[in-house]
């Protein structure tokens, strides 16, 4: 019997790599992972403080942006091989309460920042013939819940770019993916725990297998290095013939 091939090994050793809201959780945890497999990170993130603690830690180099702001485009050099699109914020209303400069900031953020970010490296990624672009959605791209009318249209929207994306870079050897996770242990949920816990006088267990994974079959939370494993394997030989896909990681919330 032929022996199998091995595994391929994820190598990104010479490329550059941008992650953005990097300072903690999710983007934290791709730039320890992306720096583990060789590429020299750009840890983007508008906390400064936070930035650069995770830029030393990995060997990268910290990129202090407002997402909001397209200028940043301007000091961000297109020559990057690799990015994740992960910064974000969340925000809880009725829609009919919805503050408008909040759904639009959000949207700013979460949608149209991914697209700025895909644009501008999107002529290197083409001309060397290689790039990966691994977009960090959520469970909320492909379902809603109530009071989250900005996240779930955003998250919604950047399921669309991707595809898109994914479509006009074939014939380019670019790749581009949505992760769509759950609920993920970064200080963004443990927050939302606390605050249930308070309100309704439960333990922060209590709180996260009867609200925070209510629709969930496995009761925990994700971890964000689960998360980062994902985008590494999106970003490795393996995942060569994969793109314009979300690869979900909700516990088996949507499988209901």
């Amino acid at each position: 019997m032929a022996s199998r091939p091995s595994p391929a090994v994820l190598d990104l050793s010479g490329r550059c790599a941008l992650v953005t809201g990097a300072a903690s959780g999710i983007g934290h945890a791709c730039a320890q992972r992306l720096a583990v497999a060789g590429a020299h990170v750009l840890v983007l993130d508008v906390d400064a403080e936070g930035a650069g603690k995770v830029a030393a830690e990995v060997g990268g180099e910290a990129v202090v942006a407002d997402l909001s702001d397209p200028s940043f485009l301007d000091a961000l050099d297109p020559g990057i091989d690799v990015v994740v699109n992960n910064a974000g914020f969340q925000h809880v209303s009725a829609v009919e309460d919805f503050p408008r400069e909040t759904f639009s900031t959000l949207l700013t953020v979460m949608l149209e920042a991914p697209f700025w970010i895909i644009a501008h490296v999107l002529p290197h990624m083409y001309a060397q013939r290689w790039g990966r672009i691994v977009n960090i959605s959520s469970v909320h791209g492909l379902v809603a819940s109530p009071h989250k009318a900005a996240y779930v249209t955003a998250k919604h929207g950047l399921q669309g770019l991707s595809k898109v994306t994914a479509l006009e870079g074939a014939e380019y050897g670019v790749t581009s993916n949505c992760i769509n996770p759950g609920y993920v242990r970064t200080p963004l949920v443990e927050n939302q725990i606390d605050a249930h816990a308070k309100i309704r006088g439960w333990t922060a267990d209590q709180v996260v297998e009867q609200v925070i994974l209510e629709r969930s079959v496995l009761k925990r939370l994700i971890e964000p290095d689960e998360v980062a494993e994902m985008a590494a394997y999106l970003c490795s030989p393996a995942a060569a013939a994969v793109t314009g896909a979300s690869m979900v990681m909700d516990g088996g919330w949507t499988a209901h």
